[in-house]
Protein backbone atom coordinates (compact mmCIF):
# COMPACT_ATOMS: atom_id res chain seq x y z
CA UNK A 1 0.00 0.00 0.00
CA UNK A 2 1.34 3.42 -0.94
CA UNK A 3 3.91 1.79 -3.26
CA UNK A 4 3.56 1.57 -7.03
CA UNK A 5 5.80 0.67 -9.95
CA UNK A 6 5.99 4.38 -10.77
CA UNK A 7 8.25 4.76 -7.73
CA UNK A 8 10.53 2.00 -8.96
CA UNK A 9 13.95 3.36 -10.04
CA UNK A 10 14.20 3.80 -13.81
CA UNK A 11 16.65 1.67 -15.74
CA UNK A 12 19.58 3.67 -17.15
CA UNK A 13 19.57 4.64 -20.81
CA UNK A 14 21.77 2.75 -23.24
CA UNK A 15 24.82 4.43 -24.74
CA UNK A 16 23.00 4.77 -28.08
CA UNK A 17 19.94 6.48 -26.56
CA UNK A 18 22.21 8.92 -24.73
CA UNK A 19 23.79 9.78 -28.05
CA UNK A 20 20.38 10.28 -29.66
CA UNK A 21 19.16 12.60 -26.89
CA UNK A 22 22.35 14.67 -27.03
CA UNK A 23 22.40 15.02 -30.82
CA UNK A 24 18.76 15.02 -31.88
CA UNK A 25 18.31 18.85 -31.55
CA UNK A 26 21.33 19.53 -33.79
CA UNK A 27 20.17 16.96 -36.37
CA UNK A 28 16.68 18.45 -36.33
CA UNK A 29 18.09 21.92 -36.93
CA UNK A 30 20.12 20.66 -39.89
CA UNK A 31 17.19 18.63 -41.29
CA UNK A 32 14.01 20.64 -40.53
CA UNK A 33 11.98 18.93 -43.26
CA UNK A 34 12.89 15.39 -42.23
CA UNK A 35 10.25 13.16 -40.63
CA UNK A 36 10.89 11.61 -37.23
CA UNK A 37 11.65 8.26 -38.87
CA UNK A 38 14.14 9.84 -41.27
CA UNK A 39 15.76 11.69 -38.40
CA UNK A 40 16.18 8.50 -36.37
CA UNK A 41 17.74 6.79 -39.39
CA UNK A 42 20.27 9.63 -39.74
CA UNK A 43 21.11 9.42 -36.04
CA UNK A 44 21.51 5.64 -36.27
CA UNK A 45 23.94 6.02 -39.17
CA UNK A 46 25.86 8.68 -37.27
CA UNK A 47 26.12 6.38 -34.26
CA UNK A 48 27.45 3.51 -36.38
CA UNK A 49 30.14 5.70 -37.88
CA UNK A 50 31.09 7.28 -34.53
CA UNK A 51 34.68 6.50 -33.47
CA UNK A 52 35.04 3.97 -30.65
CA UNK A 53 36.68 6.56 -28.41
CA UNK A 54 33.59 8.82 -28.63
CA UNK A 55 31.22 5.89 -28.09
CA UNK A 56 33.20 5.03 -24.97
CA UNK A 57 32.21 8.37 -23.40
CA UNK A 58 28.52 7.39 -23.59
CA UNK A 59 29.30 3.88 -22.41
CA UNK A 60 31.12 5.17 -19.33
CA UNK A 61 28.12 7.35 -18.43
CA UNK A 62 25.89 4.31 -18.73
CA UNK A 63 28.12 2.28 -16.40
CA UNK A 64 28.06 5.02 -13.75
CA UNK A 65 24.28 5.29 -13.93
CA UNK A 66 23.95 1.50 -13.85
CA UNK A 67 25.90 1.31 -10.60
CA UNK A 68 23.70 4.03 -9.10
CA UNK A 69 20.62 2.16 -10.36
CA UNK A 70 21.71 -1.01 -8.52
CA UNK A 71 22.01 0.90 -5.26
CA UNK A 72 18.62 2.57 -5.74
CA UNK A 73 16.96 -0.76 -6.54
CA UNK A 74 18.39 -2.34 -3.39
CA UNK A 75 17.01 0.51 -1.27
CA UNK A 76 13.66 0.35 -3.07
CA UNK A 77 13.22 -3.39 -2.52
CA UNK A 78 14.28 -3.12 1.13
CA UNK A 79 11.27 -0.93 1.97
CA UNK A 80 8.72 -3.33 0.48
CA UNK A 81 6.65 -5.75 2.53
CA UNK A 82 6.21 -9.28 1.11
CA UNK A 83 2.67 -8.36 -0.01
CA UNK A 84 3.87 -5.20 -1.76
CA UNK A 85 6.69 -7.09 -3.44
CA UNK A 86 4.24 -9.73 -4.71
CA UNK A 87 1.79 -7.08 -5.96
CA UNK A 88 4.50 -5.18 -7.81
CA UNK A 89 5.85 -8.40 -9.29
CA UNK A 90 2.39 -9.18 -10.68
CA UNK A 91 2.05 -5.63 -12.00
CA UNK A 92 5.43 -5.98 -13.70
CA UNK A 93 4.39 -9.33 -15.23
CA UNK A 94 1.27 -7.74 -16.74
CA UNK A 95 3.28 -4.83 -18.12
CA UNK A 96 5.73 -7.20 -19.81
CA UNK A 97 2.84 -9.26 -21.19
CA UNK A 98 1.29 -6.11 -22.70
CA UNK A 99 4.61 -5.15 -24.27
CA UNK A 100 5.05 -8.63 -25.75
CA UNK A 101 1.53 -8.45 -27.15
CA UNK A 102 2.21 -5.06 -28.74
CA UNK A 103 5.49 -6.30 -30.25
CA UNK A 104 3.76 -9.42 -31.60
CA UNK A 105 0.98 -7.35 -33.22
CA UNK A 106 3.54 -4.99 -34.73
CA UNK A 107 5.45 -7.94 -36.19
CA UNK A 108 2.28 -9.44 -37.68
CA UNK A 109 1.41 -6.10 -39.27
CA UNK A 110 4.88 -5.89 -40.82
CA UNK A 111 4.48 -9.43 -42.14
CA UNK A 112 1.16 -8.46 -43.73
CA UNK A 113 -1.15 -10.75 -41.78
CA UNK A 114 -4.74 -10.38 -43.13
CA UNK A 115 -7.21 -8.44 -41.03
CA UNK A 116 -9.77 -10.54 -39.20
CA UNK A 117 -13.25 -10.90 -40.64
CA UNK A 118 -15.74 -8.36 -39.35
CA UNK A 119 -19.08 -9.24 -37.80
CA UNK A 120 -22.37 -7.90 -39.11
CA UNK A 121 -22.54 -5.44 -36.23
CA UNK A 122 -18.98 -4.20 -36.89
CA UNK A 123 -19.87 -3.48 -40.52
CA UNK A 124 -23.06 -1.68 -39.42
CA UNK A 125 -21.01 0.27 -36.88
CA UNK A 126 -18.38 1.41 -39.39
CA UNK A 127 -21.05 2.60 -41.83
CA UNK A 128 -23.01 4.61 -39.28
CA UNK A 129 -20.51 5.74 -36.65
CA UNK A 130 -19.64 9.10 -38.23
CA UNK A 131 -23.28 10.03 -38.85
CA UNK A 132 -24.65 9.02 -35.46
CA UNK A 133 -25.25 11.58 -32.75
CA UNK A 134 -23.57 11.36 -29.38
CA UNK A 135 -21.55 13.43 -27.00
CA UNK A 136 -18.71 10.92 -27.00
CA UNK A 137 -17.52 7.83 -28.91
CA UNK A 138 -18.80 5.66 -26.05
CA UNK A 139 -22.24 7.29 -26.28
CA UNK A 140 -22.27 6.76 -30.05
CA UNK A 141 -21.30 3.14 -29.63
CA UNK A 142 -24.08 2.55 -27.09
CA UNK A 143 -26.64 4.25 -29.32
CA UNK A 144 -25.65 2.22 -32.38
CA UNK A 145 -25.67 -1.01 -30.37
CA UNK A 146 -29.21 -0.27 -29.20
CA UNK A 147 -30.22 0.51 -32.79
CA UNK A 148 -28.69 -2.77 -34.00
CA UNK A 149 -30.59 -4.73 -31.37
CA UNK A 150 -33.88 -3.23 -32.55
CA UNK A 151 -33.30 -4.01 -36.25
CA UNK A 152 -35.42 -6.76 -37.72
CA UNK A 153 -33.85 -9.88 -39.19
CA UNK A 154 -34.47 -8.61 -42.73
CA UNK A 155 -32.80 -5.29 -41.90
CA UNK A 156 -29.76 -7.06 -40.45
CA UNK A 157 -29.48 -9.49 -43.35
CA UNK A 158 -27.39 -7.26 -45.70
CA UNK A 159 -24.80 -6.73 -42.97
CA UNK A 160 -24.79 -10.41 -42.02
CA UNK A 161 -24.27 -11.35 -45.67
CA UNK A 162 -21.36 -8.93 -45.94
CA UNK A 163 -19.92 -10.52 -42.81
CA UNK A 164 -20.18 -13.98 -44.38
CA UNK A 165 -18.43 -12.71 -47.50
CA UNK A 166 -15.71 -11.21 -45.31
CA UNK A 167 -15.19 -14.57 -43.62
CA UNK A 168 -14.54 -16.15 -47.01
CA UNK A 169 -12.12 -13.33 -47.85
CA UNK A 170 -10.29 -13.80 -44.54
CA UNK A 171 -9.93 -17.56 -44.88
CA UNK A 172 -8.62 -17.31 -48.46
CA UNK A 173 -6.13 -14.60 -47.54
CA UNK A 174 -5.04 -16.52 -44.43
CA UNK A 175 -4.34 -19.68 -46.45
CA UNK A 176 -2.09 -17.74 -48.83
CA UNK A 177 -0.40 -15.87 -45.97
CA UNK A 178 0.22 -19.03 -43.94
CA UNK A 179 1.74 -20.73 -46.99
CA UNK A 180 4.09 -17.76 -47.30
CA UNK A 181 4.99 -17.95 -43.62
CA UNK A 182 5.86 -21.65 -43.98
CA UNK A 183 8.17 -20.77 -46.87
CA UNK A 184 9.85 -18.16 -44.64
CA UNK A 185 10.29 -20.72 -41.86
CA UNK A 186 7.73 -19.07 -39.56
CA UNK A 187 5.56 -22.10 -38.85
CA UNK A 188 5.04 -20.65 -35.35
CA UNK A 189 2.66 -18.11 -36.88
CA UNK A 190 0.53 -20.70 -38.67
CA UNK A 191 -2.75 -21.78 -37.07
CA UNK A 192 -3.05 -25.36 -35.95
CA UNK A 193 -5.35 -27.71 -37.84
CA UNK A 194 -7.68 -27.72 -34.85
CA UNK A 195 -8.03 -23.92 -35.04
CA UNK A 196 -8.70 -23.98 -38.78
CA UNK A 197 -11.40 -26.59 -38.41
CA UNK A 198 -12.98 -24.94 -35.39
CA UNK A 199 -16.76 -24.83 -35.81
CA UNK A 200 -18.40 -21.50 -36.25
CA UNK A 201 -20.80 -20.52 -33.42
CA UNK A 202 -23.69 -20.15 -35.87
CA UNK A 203 -23.07 -23.61 -37.33
CA UNK A 204 -22.78 -25.14 -33.87
CA UNK A 205 -26.09 -23.56 -32.79
CA UNK A 206 -27.78 -24.71 -35.97
CA UNK A 207 -26.51 -28.28 -35.50
CA UNK A 208 -27.74 -28.23 -31.90
CA UNK A 209 -31.21 -27.21 -33.06
CA UNK A 210 -31.25 -29.98 -35.67
CA UNK A 211 -30.11 -32.54 -33.09
CA UNK A 212 -32.74 -31.33 -30.64
CA UNK A 213 -35.49 -31.57 -33.25
CA UNK A 214 -34.31 -35.01 -34.29
CA UNK A 215 -34.27 -36.18 -30.68
CA UNK A 216 -37.77 -34.87 -30.11
CA UNK A 217 -38.98 -36.64 -33.26
CA UNK A 218 -37.44 -39.94 -32.19
CA UNK A 219 -39.07 -39.69 -28.75
CA UNK A 220 -42.46 -39.07 -30.37
CA UNK A 221 -42.04 -42.10 -32.65
CA UNK A 222 -40.99 -44.27 -29.72
CA UNK A 223 -44.00 -43.17 -27.66
CA UNK A 224 -46.34 -43.88 -30.56
CA UNK A 225 -44.91 -47.38 -31.06
CA UNK A 226 -45.46 -48.16 -27.38
CA UNK A 227 -49.10 -47.16 -27.68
Amino acid sequence: RGISSDQRPKRPLTAYLRFVIDNRPAFREKNPEASNLELIKKLACAWKSLPASQKQVYEESRKIDWKRYGEQMAAYKAQLTPAQAAALKEERRKQLARRRSIRAKRELNLLGKPKRARSGFNIFLSENFQESEGISPVAKLKKLFDTWQKLSTSQKQPYLQLAEDDKVRYENEMKSWEAKMIELGREDLVRSKKQRLKKKPAETAKQAEIAKASSAGNKAKFKKSEE
